[in-house]
């Protein structure tokens, strides 16, 4: 079995990431740690360079974590990508980082994080980053 982990280069995915590992340690299974984007904007906050990915892979072998990492670029959505990936039988959970929105952020921009712990086959860990 695997935990599956929506990681973005942030504060909110870092703590998704420290849960996954802990979530995997915990139940003696394999983390996959996910990083997505649609590449349709100049920018994107949540797209991993490959420094960021390359501190991931340190970090968790110096854990000892049995890990592997997926880029997926030019595909659909984060939320999309996750939940499809979730529905695989190999994942038993999923984690994800969630950040503070207004009400009228999220009426005007939707959330993967709410569509994630919606449509998800299977059980969703949702963590804050430290404040």
């Amino acid at each position: 079995m695997t935990v599956l982990v929506g990681y973005v280069p942030t504060p909110e995915g870092e703590a998704a990431l420290r849960a996954g590992v802990a979530e995997a340690r915990s139940r003696g299974e394999t983390l996959l740690v996910m990083n997505t984007s649609r590449g349709d904007a100049y920018v994107d906050r949540g797209l991993a360079e490959q420094k960021d990915l390359a501190h991931v892979r340190r970090d968790l072998t110096g854990q000892g974590v049995d890990f592997d990492i997926r880029q997926v670029i030019g595909g659909r959505d984060a939320a999309e990508e996750i939940v499809e990936l979730a529905e695989s039988p190999e994942i038993s959970l999923v984690v994800i980082g969630l950040r503070h929105r207004s009400a009228v952020g999220k009426l005007l921009l939707g959330s993967s994080a709410q569509r994630i712990l919606l449509d998800s086959p299977c059980p969703v860990l949702a963590v804050k980053a430290d404040s």
